[in-house]
């Protein structure tokens, strides 16, 4: 095992080994406090990050954080490393990677350049760099980085702003749903998805549910797709029966422990993935996999321990599940990254700061990455923290975010972004929706000239041009 040391003000900080060094040189937050691998100062958090800094890249794959022989997760990174293309990077310490990363991001063929490393990069290497990164940094570096993916929409165009409608309802009510979703669409959301939260995960509640929304979307000719957030295995199961499934969804997580707690391994995750593409239901591309993470969700299941038994830190755990989504081409992957409450991320800071973390990881290793911006009601933020972390987001280039009536998912008790949100962030930084729903809002007379949506209430049009197409 490797000791790190580095000297602030004349004390000399030592940090027994990677994972150790990861967790200490880690911006604060509650979660690796309370998994005790946390800086006791912030000093020591600058000596880490100083030592972090001259730590080379090739070290994250030699020196693992999770033990190869007893996690999948740690295998998956591993075996499909490509060293190609970590060979224009392979000479960089983590703070050479952040000149690098920073440079790339200033060229004119920014997409391109790093575009061409995100296989050669592991999450470990991603996640570490993340920490020596002003929140700038990681803006600026996520916007120069384009990843697209294609359903029936086209998700992450550079300028567009994607959503996920969330009509949830607290007893899968259809007449609430529908309300809900009639709510989301006349104020241009949904692009991304129209996805349900089951109440149950009953393969029958499920199954009238991907019908309700199916009859919604061809009934006015939607150009998106819908989910039901139930198990895989349910809707693997509903496939094989014949339903109209759009995207699987799962939620996923950086260790193969706390994988098993969400009762998925990879192999069957590949399943799913295939079952989903065999359907081809897409238009305009067949990526069919809606993954959802979230720091502290390893930690909450007891699965966040490395190598000689320290505990990981949250943040580098999420990087971890990024391996797993890349590994399935998904259409969607959004970090839910206030969803799991103040034991992990305490307040409004700490909240912004993981989700342009996740957003920044995600993104450099190839993921169309979406954020749902939100915080249950005992963390210490309020919506003034999500309309920061919205714009800062909307900044950075994210794929897709969440958005459900007045901010108040009545159904899973938390607090997240509105319909009007989302009309707030796209017109201050001239954001569009995916091109293809952009194009049915126009159709059907939504938009002005300029794409921006319409006043429904004075107009009228909108409205009528929905109820009239039935």
């Amino acid at each position: 095992m490797t000791t790190y040391r580095h000297q602030v003000s004349g004390t000399t900080y030592q940090f027994d080994g990677l994972v150790d060094l990861m967790a200490k040189a880690t911006p604060q937050r509650s979660g690796d406090e309370l998994a005790g691998c946390a800086a006791q100062s912030d000093a020591e958090r600058a000596a880490a990050q100083w030592a972090l800094a001259d730590v080379s890249l090739d070290t994250f794959l030699h020196d693992l954080l999770v033990p190869y022989e007893t996690d999948e997760v740690t295998r998956l990174i591993i075996d499909s490393h490509d060293r190609v293309a970590f060979g224009t990077i392979s000479h960089l310490t983590v703070g050479g990677l952040r000149d690098w990363l920073l440079d790339a991001a200033a060229r004119e063929d920014s997409v391109r350049v790093l575009k061409s490393i995100a296989s050669g990069l592991t999450p470990e290497m991603v996640a570490a760099v993340s920490k020596i990164m002003r929140n700038q940094d990681l803006i600026a570096v996520a916007r120069a980085t384009e990843v697209t993916s294609a359903f029936r929409t086209t998700v992450g165009l550079s300028g567009t702003l994607a959503t996920r409608l969330q009509p949830n309802h607290p007893t899968d009510d259809p007449k609430g749903i529908a309300a809900a979703t009639l709510d989301g669409l006349l104020l241009g959301s949904g692009d991304a998805v129209i996805g349900i939260n089951p109440a149950t995960d009953s393969p029958h509640a499920t199954s009238d549910l991907l019908h309700l929304l199916d009859e919604i979307r061809q009934r006015f000719e939607i150009p998106t797709q819908s989910c039901v957030l139930s198990h895989v295995t349910t809707t693997m199961e509903l496939i094989e029966k014949g339903a109209p499934v759009d995207l699987v969804f799962q939620s996923v997580a950086g260790t193969e422990g706390a994988n098993s707690g969400f009762g998925v391994h990879v192999s069957l995750l590949r399943e799913a993935n295939e079952a989903g593409r065999s359907l081809h239901r897409g238009t305009v591309g067949n990526n069919v996999m809606y993954l959802e993470t979230g720091q502290g969700s390893a930690l909450s299941a007891g699965a966040h321990v490395g190598m000689d038994g320290r505990p990981v830190d949250q943040q580098t755990l999420e990087a971890r599940a990024y391996a797993v989504c890349r590994d399935l081409s998904p259409l969607l992957v959004n970090t839910v990254v206030g969803f799991i409450g103040p034991e992990y991320l305490y307040d409004g800071k700490q909240i912004v700061r993981a989700g342009l973390e996740d957003h920044f990881c995600g993104k450099l290793l190839g993921l169309p990455m979406g954020v749902d911006v939100c915080y249950t009601n005992h963390a210490e933020a309020d919506q003034d923290d999500m309309d920061s972390l919205l714009t800062l987001l909307g900044a950075a280039g994210v794929a897709f975010v969440i958005a459900v009536p007045g901010a108040d998912d009545v159904m899973l008790g938390y607090q997240s972004l509105s319909f009007h949100d989302v009309l707030y962030v796209r017109q201050v930084l001239g954001l569009k929706p995916a091109p293809e729903f952009a194009a049915w809002l126009d159709r059907l007379g939504m938009v002005d000239g300029t794409g921006r949506l319409l006043d429904i209430d004075a107009a009228g049009s909108p409205l009528r041009a929905l109820t009239s197409s039935r």
